[in-house]
């Protein structure tokens, strides 16, 4: 709006479209952006624009951003009658008294002027659908009021009987006004009513009515207590840590999440998990998977669904299928090979950007439905649209503390409940915990408060970089101990990592990991190629500490042991350079289960899988090793199962936000539509689609080049918007109406059977 349009003061509360019409185009952008529904389809006038405006759904929608403060202010308006007559800004001051300063009610005010919720600027008027954004009882919060602490409304709840809490319960997601007899003076005091009357758990209205108080109502839902005393934010009490600290959990975290990950993938490749019907991972199955990897199944549950979300785990076939009638199985897909192959911060990233726009609330999974069932993992019921709006809302505000500055989720919840009060049910504390816990599992949070690779993420900055500098750095030594367990100080580097995985068994991870070794790891090195003098010098160049004679007894005595009998393929075949060994396998009572035939005093076929077979020979004591064909020991690991094109899963759709060109693109249509609205139009044409119309049309415009006379022409694009514009033709021909556009000054191109209508304008 211009300055002059300010000064006058007198006409500006007329009308929202009039107000809306001497605008800036600064402020009706502003407008657009921040109510982008009112954009779809392009209004074609500012009075078009303003009816948009005042629809309910698109009020309660951009009511949805509002603080408490904002909502004060409506109070207020509505209380001064601010739907039907102007009002003067200081009479809301004055409602609000000190329980705000007034340059934070001015701000307040702008805000909702800003989303046309309010217009005006000498004196405000309200748009009348308003008054229902305010999600308590109109003047509550200009009231004062003497409020029960959350500890002595707990403390009161829990000394009710299950009907009197049966009431509590109801009124606190319904309606917050009850309809009862036992109100009235006189009803005895042993009444359900009457004792939540006499403990301040219900207020009374009058002889038939009572109120459930709003704090009352806060603690029951789960949010957090707000204080009536003040309508600004509450301050948040902080802790500080050293930003280093911060990272370095970052770190430890990350590096647990990649390696359970990792875990979770071998798991569901050596043995997939059936889908659900309803879609979805059993409970079963989450807890086979929580057993084999040593979690609980609350962290299986996050797992699966960032895996899932990062494209790394699908549902649908896998190859190799396991036995079903083409039913569904939850397995890695075939990019999981790429990503465990990555830098560590690189597969970090992938799961961290997944989580931060996902779709999903994870923290919901083994919770009870309407149903009373439990939520499975991958479940439609975990879906919601709002979930990564509510994370990065939730992450934002601890992006503005200082760096290593670490708040608790309480504080969080009643900060958040304080800007978004109409949100106020989805940031309860426990649902505030529950995503600053899942943030913590990712690195994206630390003691608390937001590490470095966390605040890049949500910045757009270079998490991966940020990341990589708060992981240790890799070691590529180790510590051998006497009872055969092998201490990494650190993150082992990549190869390092891979030989010391295949001779050794993990025992416990954390800031340093341990590893036993014993005959069965030895033995998984030597089926995969390994030799006792490649092991001899692994741990003579790896270890900093001396090797202890034990080892070295088990590497020799296993390797001596290992390959006397070689397996192959017949199906599969074993060879043994001693014929009495062969002839006590083929003795026992394993040689008939895997039904072995002598070909020779040292050869013998089977029908049976090698893998099967050198399992059956492990089990019945043997030592066997694999061959190929010219004799050399090759590695026969089973290797997972994958799925290679994986099934995409229905995702929600957000709305593309209009860019700042968008925007100032649409306020010249509308201000030209609105112009054309207003134009005075001198001789006409409407057309019908006929040959006479356009004819017509096509003589119309041909003249107003003649004459070089504005016109007014109605047009329909190419994706079905009508709009009305002033234009001045240029030329006509060829299907086509050149004109200049007096907002832009430029020539634009109109093609002539989409135009609807064109009138000479005076």
């Amino acid at each position: 709006m211009t300055a002059t349009d300010r000064a006058a003061g007198t006409t500006d509360t007329d009308s929202l479209a009039g107000w809306l019409a001497r605008s800036s185009d600064a402020e009706l952008i502003e407008l657009l952006r921040l109510r982008p529904d009112l954009t779809v389809p392009l209004p074609a006038s500012m009075a078009v624009l303003a009816n948009r405006a005042e629809q309910r759904a698109s009020v309660l929608r951009a009511a949805d951003e509002l603080n408490t403060l904002a909502l004060a202010v409506i109070e207020a308006l509505a209380i001064e009658n601010a739907q039907a007559v102007a009002v003067d800004p200081a009479r809301v001051a004055e409602a609000i008294g000190d329980r705000a300063p007034r340059k934070a009610i001015d701000a307040a005010i702008e805000t909702l002027r800003s989303r046309a919720l309010v217009w005006g600027e000498q004196t405000l008027r309200m748009l009348p659908v308003a008054v229902e954004v305010v999600p308590w009882p109109i003047g509550r919060s200009l009231e004062p009021v003497v409020a029960m602490s959350a500890e002595d409304i707990a403390a009161a709840l829990s000394g009710l009987s299950s009907g009197e809490r049966a009431l509590l319960d109801r009124l606190a997601v319904t309606a917050p006004i009850g309809r009862t007899k036992d109100a009235a003076p006189g009803t005895p005091s042993d009444r359900p009513v009457q004792r939540l009357l006499a403990l301040g758990l219900l207020t009374w209205v009058d002889e038939q009515t009572v109120e459930l108080p709003q704090q009352v109502g806060q603690v029951l839902r789960g949010e957090p207590v707000s204080d009536l005393s003040t309508l600004m934010q509450p301050a948040l009490h902080t802790r500080k840590h050293k930003a280093a600290e911060v990272n370095g959990v970052a770190g430890g975290e990350a590096l647990e999440l990649l390696r359970h990950c990792a875990d979770v993938i071998d798991a569901l490749g050596e043995l997939p998990a059936p889908a659900l019907r309803a879609g979805g991972m059993g409970v079963r199955e989450l807890r086979r998977i929580a057993k084999r990897i040593g979690v609980d199944e609350d962290r299986v549950s996050l797992l699966v669904e960032l895996l899932v979300a990062a494209g790394l785990m699908a549902s649908g076939r896998p190859d190799p299928a396991p036995p079903g009638d083409g039913d569904d199985f939850w397995a890695p897909t075939a990019a999981v090979d790429a990503w465990l192959d990555a830098p560590p911060a690189r597969r970090w990233h992938t799961l961290a950007a997944a989580w931060l726009d996902l779709a999903r609330r994870p923290w919901l999974i083994g919770m009870r439905d309407a149903n009373d069932k439990p939520i499975a993992a991958l479940s439609d019921e975990v879906r919601s649209a709002m979930a990564a709006r509510d994370r990065r809302l939730i992450l934002e505000l601890t992006a503005e503390l200082g760096r290593g500055e670490g708040v608790d989720a309480a504080d969080v919840a009643r900060a958040l409940a304080w800007r978004r009060p109409r949100w106020a049910n989805r940031f309860t504390v426990g649902a505030v915990d529950k995503t600053l816990t899942e943030a913590t599992a990712l690195g994206v949070i630390g003691r608390g408060a937001l590490t470095s690779p966390g605040r890049a993420l949500l910045h757009g900055g270079d998490a991966e970089a940020e990341m990589e500098s708060a992981l240790p750095p890799p070691v590529d030594y180790v510590l051998v101990q006497a009872d055969l367990t092998v201490v990494a100080p650190g993150p082992l580097t990549p190869e390092l990592q891979e030989r010391i995985s295949l001779v050794a068994d993990l025992e416990s991870a954390g800031g340093a990991t341990v590893y036993r070794i014993g005959e069965t790891s030895v033995r998984r090195a030597l089926d995969a190629g390994a030799t006792a003098s490649e092991l001899h010098t692994l741990f003579a160049t790896k270890s900093r500490t001396p090797i202890p004679q034990s080892l070295t007894y088990l590497i020799d005595d296993m390797a001596r042991r290992h390959g006397q009998l070689r397996a192959g393929m017949a199906e599969s075949f074993i060879r043994c350079e001693d014929p009495a060994l062969l002839a006590q396998v083929l003795a026992t009572p394993i040689a008939e289960e895997l039904a072995l035939r002598a070909l020779a005093a040292t050869v013998a076929i089977s029908p049976v899988p090698l893998n099967e077979l050198l399992a059956g020979l492990r089990r019945a004591g043997f030592a066997p090793a694999g061959e190929d064909s010219s004799g050399v020991i090759v590695d026969v690991r089973k290797r997972g199962a994958r799925i290679v094109s994986k099934r995409l899963r229905p995702q929600l759709r957000i709305p593309a936000t209009p860019t700042d060109d968008q925007l100032a693109n649409l306020v010249v249509e509308l201000r030209a539509g609105d112009r054309a609205a207003k134009a005075n139009r001198g001789n006409g044409v409407r057309s019908d689609g006929s040959r006479a119309s356009g004819a017509a049309t096509m003589a119309l415009l041909q003249l107003a080049v003649r004459v070089r006379r504005s016109v007014s022409i109605g047009y329909v694009d190419a994706q079905g918007i009508a709009t009305n514009r002033i234009v001045e033709p240029v030329k006509v021909g060829g299907g086509q109406l050149d004109a200049i556009d007096p907002a832009t000054g430029a020539v634009r191109h109109f093609t002539l059977h989409r135009i609807s209508s064109v009138a000479l304008v005076d």
